[in-house]
C-alpha cells in the first residue's frame, strides 16, 4: 500500500540510460525516498529483462529457473522484494548493464537527496528491526535479513564451478520444481547442535497445483514440498540420509520426522527410515514468505539439503507405468532359457532344464504379474503388485529372489 501511494504521487520522471530505469520527482518523506532507492531502481531493472535474464538471475541464487515469463518474473520481484542483499543487487545491475551495452563506469541513478536510515522489517517477525549492512555505493544500506538463506549467510553461488550433490531420483516421487538445490550445512560456531535456516516462497502456480491435487490420504496432498537431506558427496548420486539429533521447524510449528526401527538383536543400534519429509501442511500457501530452520548435530560429517515440489505416485501408479513400458517380449525370454541350456563344451556339466515356480517368493502366492530385475541373471520372477506396495510402505528395492538391488 505504502508503495502503491508513493508510486501514486511520483511525477515528472525523467528518462535516464535506457527504459525502465528512471528517476523520479522528489518524494515527500525520507521513507518514500529510501523505499524508492532501496527497492524500486532494483525492481524497474529486474521488469525490463527478458527470459534469458531471469533466467540466469534466479539461477545464480539457486531458484527454479522453469516456467512462463510472468512467472519468472514474479519470483524475481519476490526476491527483490524481501532477499535483496547487497551480491543480489551487483548480479541485477550486471545483467541490466549487459543487457542495454553499458558502460561499467556509469551510475545506477539515484534520488536527489540523500537517504536517511531506514528500518525494515521481516514478514515473520515483525517486533524487531534489522541490521543494516552497506553496500559500497552513495547512501544505500541494505537488511542483513534480506538476501539470507541456508545457514543464515548471504549464502549467493560462487562463480567458480564445482560439482553439485545430486540425490537419486525416488520411483514413488514425480519432481515438478526444485525449490532449493542440495545445499551444504555449514556450522556456524564450534557447538555440536546447529541450526540452518532457510527462507523462501511459492510462486502463485506452485500454489495453484498444491491445492487442487488430490488428497492420497486426509490431509495429505499428492503435490508436496519435501526435504531431502544426503551427505555432500558429489562422486555419485546420494541417497537420503539424515544427520543426528536431526529437527524440521517450517514457520512456528516442527514438522514430525520418521523415526527408529526396534531392534530385537542385541548390540545392534536401531535403524531410522530416511525419507523426503513432507512439510505442505505447515507451510503458507499464499505468496508470503515461509522460513524453515535445520537443526541437526555437528560430528564431522557433511550433509546438504535440497526441497523439491514434487507428486507423489501409488504403487497402482507405478504399475500402471510398468505395464506400459515395462512389458518385455516373450521371444526375449525364450532365447534367455536357451541360453542357459546351451551346451557348454568346456564344461562337463550340461543343464538340461531350467525349473521355475509360480509362486511369488514374496508372499507364497501365486504370480498375477510376474515380473523380474533387468539386471538379475535368473529367470525366477515375483509379483509385481506385492512388491510395488511393499516398496511403497518400506522402500529397499532388493530382489526376493537373488538380494541383490533391483530398481525402479
Amino acid at each position: 500500500r505504502l508503495e502503491h501511494t508513493f508510486l501514486s504521487s511520483c511525477s515528472g520522471r525523467r528518462q535516464v540510460g535506457a527504459p525502465l530505469l528512471a528517476g523520479a520527482g522528489e518524494p515527500r518523506t525520507a521513507l518514500e525516498q529510501g523505499r524508492l532507492q532501496f527497492v524500486q531502481i532494483p525492481k524497474n531493472m529486474v521488469m525490463s529483462f527478458r527470459v534469458s535474464d531471469l533466467q540466469m538471475l534466479l539461477g545464480f541464487v539457486g531458484r527454479s529457473k522453469s516456467g512462463l515469463k510472468h512467472e519468472l518474473v514474479t519470483r524475481a520481484l519476490q526476491l527483490v522484494q524481501f532477499d535483496c542483499s547487497p551480491e543480489l543487487f551487483k548480479k541485477i545491475k550486471e545483467l541490466y548493464e549487459t543487457r542495454y551495452a553499458k558502460k561499467s563506469s556509469e551510475p545506477v541513478p539515484q534520488p536527489h537527496r540523500p537517504m536517511d536510515p531506514l528500518t525494515m522489517h521481516s514478514t515473520y517477525d515483525r517486533a524487531g528491526t534489522v541490521p543494516r549492512t552497506p553496500l559500497s555505493g552513495p547512501n544505500i544500506d541494505y537488511p542483513v535479513l534480506y538476501g539470507k538463506y541456508l545457514n543464515g549467510l548471504g549464502r549467493l553461488p560462487a562463480k567458480t564451478l564445482k560439482p553439485e550433490v545430486r540425490l537419486v531420483k525416488l520411483p514413488f516421487f514425480n519432481m515438478l520444481d526444485e525449490l532449493l538445490k542440495p545445499t551444504e550445512l555449514v556450522p556456524q560456531n564450534s557447538e555440536k547442535l546447529q541450526e540452518s535456516p532457510c527462507i523462501f516462497a511459492l510462486t502463485p502456480r506452485q500454489v495453484e497445483l498444491i491445492r487442487n491435487s488430490r488428497e492420497l490420504q486426509p490431509g495429505i496432498k499428492a503435490v508436496q514440498v519435501v526435504l531431502r537431506i544426503c551427505y555432500s558427496d558429489t562422486s555419485s548420486p546420494q541417497e537420503d540420509q539424515y544427520p543426528p539429533n536431526i529437527a524440521v521447524k517450517v514457520n512456528h510449528s516442527y514438522c514430525s520426522v520418521p523415526g527408529y526401527y526396534p531392534s530385537n538383536k542385541p548390540g545392534v543400534e536401531p535403524k531410522r527410515p530416511c525419507r523426503p519429509i513432507n512439510l505442505t501442511h505447515l507451510m503458507y500457501l499464499s505468496s508470503a514468505t515461509n522460513r524453515i530452520t535445520v537443526t541437526w548435530g555437528n560430528y564431522g560429517k557433511s550433509y546438504s539439503v535440497a526441497l523439491y515440489l514434487v507428486r507423489q505416485l501409488t504403487s497402482s501408479e507405478l504399475l500402471q507405468r510398468l505395464k506400459t513400458i515395462g512389458v518385455k517380449h516373450p521371444e526375449l525370454c525364450k532365447a534367455l532359457v536357451k541360453e542357459k541350456l546351451r551346451l557348454d563344451p568346456d564344461s562337463e556339466i550340461a543343464t538340461t532344464g531350467v525349473r521355475v515356480s509360480l509362486i511369488c517368493p514374496l508372499v507364497k502366492m501365486r504370480l498375477s504379474v510376474p515380473c523380474r530385475a533387468e539386471t538379475c541373471a535368473h529367470l525366477q520372477c515375483f509379483d509385481a503388485v506385492f512388491y510395488l506396495q511393499m516398496n511403497e510402505k518400506k522402500p529397499t528395492w532388493t530382489c526376493p529372489v537373488c538380494d541383490k538391488p533391483a530398481p525402479y
